[in-house]
């Protein structure tokens, strides 16, 4: 059985591995967005924390039957790197959660884009990289600076705070990396977050309504979307690729959350959001690309 089972690993492996990885994150991607579409009906019909709560659950059980975490003889700091990813999880996909009650998908990620940009540029030294930052702070003015009333201020400070904890995350997750080589943290860390924020949903909001089929199944679409299949795609696409390619294909997504937006919501936006969705964008492939320059350079110095 254990044979059987190692060999349809490699060959599920072997399969992704033909595919090119820019491919890979493009599909990764696109699954992101998708489940965030769907995760736009569910928050409409249920609310914003019983549909996070059902996208942090359900995409833990995947994980668990994807890779199972193992705690026996793990550290303590393993653990407590593990808690702290759970909470920044559930911190960061309830205010995602809440933004999109309020605010366009394609917005509400493109503001949530502050978060990554301003880790890729921090401590910089680089002109290029203020001019970056120059490129997606207009951007973002142009989208929140309009929206900045009645509940679409909710929307935009929630998107922000996503953004905060996206930015957080980044730090965080690399600790559990280091601690967990064998990406089993990461599984962890969903079984913290759901912990946490499944007694919120229960105190906030009613949860009788979930429990009919058509929920259910929209919960379990949106983990599969949402975590099981990026989660696969882009690991597998990282064996291959540079970390500088990967960011500026990541850059993408608010252009991708827009189509999705306007194709499964019938979101429309208007001419200048579009140009500020563009220039930040460009920034964060700009800034991703100018991060890893410095550590190409030297590679080819040692080289």
């Amino acid at each position: 059985m254990d044979e059987r089972r190692t060999r349809a690993r490699s060959r599920g492996q072997s399969r992704l591995d033909t595919v090119p990885p820019e491919l890979l994150i493009l599909i990764g991607s696109l699954s992101v967005q998708c489940g965030g579409g769907l995760a736009t009906v569910l928050v409409r019909d249920y609310g914003p924390m019983p549909a996070v709560s059902m996208r942090i659950v359900f995409g833990a059980l995947m994980l668990l039957a994807l890779r199972p975490a193992r705690i026996r003889g793990a550290s303590r700091a393993a653990l407590l790197s593990c808690v702290g990813l759970g909470l920044v999880l559930a911190a960061m996909n309830s205010f995602f959660f809440v933004s999109l009650s309020r605010i366009p998908i394609g917005v509400a990620v493109t503001i949530e884009f502050w978060g990554p940009l301003a880790v890729a540029v921090l401590g910089s030294r680089r002109v290029l990289d203020l001019v970056w930052v120059a490129l997606a702070a207009a951007g973002i003015y142009v989208l929140a600076g309009g929206r900045l009333t009645a509940d679409d201020s909710v929307g935009v400070m929630a998107a922000a705070a996503s953004g905060l904890c996206w930015a957080i995350y980044i730090g965080v997750a690399g600790r559990v990396a280091r601690h967990w080589p064998d990406g089993r943290g990461l599984t962890l860390a969903m079984v913290v977050a759901s912990a946490l924020i499944v007694p919120v949903t229960l105190t906030l909001s009613d949860v009788r309504p979930l429990f009919v089929a058509s929920a259910l199944a929209g919960g379990a679409v949106i983990g599969l979307f949402s975590s099981a299949i990026p989660y696969t795609v882009e690991l597998a696409a990282l064996r291959r690729m540079p970390a500088s390619t990967f960011g500026v294909l990541m850059s993408l997504e608010p252009a991708i959350a827009t189509g999705v937006g306007f194709v499964m919501l019938g979101q429309v936006l208007r001419t200048p959001d579009l140009a500020a969705i563009a220039c930040v964008a460009l920034a964060s492939a700009g800034a991703s690309w100018s991060a890893r320059r410095p550590i190409a350079l030297g590679e080819l110095e040692a080289a």
